[in-house]
């Protein structure tokens, strides 16, 4: 499994629209796409972005500990979450807060793009080196108790926390170049499939993962047309 990079991180929030504004309003994200059921939102389509799924509340955190931004001018971000009512609060190298729905987010100094995107994603998970290693053996790199992939990082935390009926975390979801090589091997190894779609713009496999954690692999397809 040819992953290359951490795509988006999806989440059920029954406030898409109070999420999608701190992004955007506050963290300088745009609106990729909306539909009915989703909001996309990043600093460039072809980064890291956020989808936003339309659910009922309230919602569990489960095994999501915090989604970890980077984000341009971070003292600015600062300042305009606070004008809008946000608590922030430090946490070591970053900025801590808790967005609509009870969304944990960590927010970080960007790059010298200047682009808001993904940095990492922290999760809570019974046994992180188990973790670990299932996660390496479906793609990606293993980084001692962590894994990841390019400059993105899934952070992996011992803690008692599962999946419960109304998960904050919908999936994580990986670049890679061929999905359906992705699942012609996941059907060789008999791994769990949980769905394949077939996009406008993307081709993905879903697959259920340890801890019942949903990884979606996608595909860009050629035009791939998202700003």
């Amino acid at each position: 499994m040819n992953v290359t990079a951490l795509d988006h991180v999806a989440l059920w929030t029954s406030d898409r629209d109070g999420v999608a504004r701190l992004l955007t309003e506050c963290c300088g994200m745009h609106e990729i796409q909306r539909t009915d059921a989703f909001t996309l939102v990043g600093g460039d389509a072809r980064e890291g972005k956020l989808t936003l799924f339309e659910a009922q509340g309230p919602r569990q955190r489960g095994v999501l500990e915090r989604i970890v931004l980077r984000v341009p001018a971070v003292d600015e971000v600062r300042k305009r979450l606070e004008a809008a009512g946000h608590e922030v609060a430090n946490g070591g190298y970053e900025l801590r807060l808790e967005a609509p729905d009870g969304l944990p987010l960590g927010l970080v100094a960007s790059d010298s793009s200047g682009m808001p995107d993904l940095d990492h994603v922290v999760l809570r998970v019974p046994d992180p080196d188990a973790t670990a290693a299932a996660l390496a053996d479906l793609g990606l790199e293993r980084r001692g108790e962590n894994v990841g992939v390019a400059d993105r990082e899934v952070e992996l935390r011992r803690g008692d926390a599962r999946e419960g009926e109304s998960p904050l975390l919908n999936h994580l979801a990986f670049l890679v170049e061929e999905s359906g090589a992705v699942e012609r091997e996941a059907r060789a190894r008999g791994l769990e499939i949980d769905d394949v779609v077939d996009a406008p713009n993307t081709r993905a496999v879903f697959l259920v993962g340890p801890d019942r954690i949903r990884l979606e692999y996608v595909e860009h397809k050629p035009g791939f047309s998202l700003t």
